[in-house]
């Protein structure tokens, strides 16, 4: 089972291969184009642990949470 933890890292460190995937001049450029795209919609670091934190701070009673506040 995934934890929250490990879901928030996975999030930040998808995001951190598109932009070396975007970068990477070794790559074709539709593929360097494709991330790119992918990453005017992806969420920064800061705003998945934020998500996160309002996720643990929430008080709807429901019993689990998908993000988490950290990363360790």
């Amino acid at each position: 089972m995934t934890m929250p933890s490990e879901r928030t890292r996975a999030i930040i460190q998808t995001r951190e291969f598109l932009v070396d995937l975007s970068r990477d001049q070794a790559l074709p450029e539709a593929v360097r184009t494709e991330a790119r795209r992918l990453l005017r919609h992806y969420p920064t670091a800061d705003e998945v642990l934020l998500a996160g934190k309002v996720e643990e701070q929430r008080e709807d009673g429901l019993p689990w949470v998908f993000l988490s506040s950290r990363i360790d």
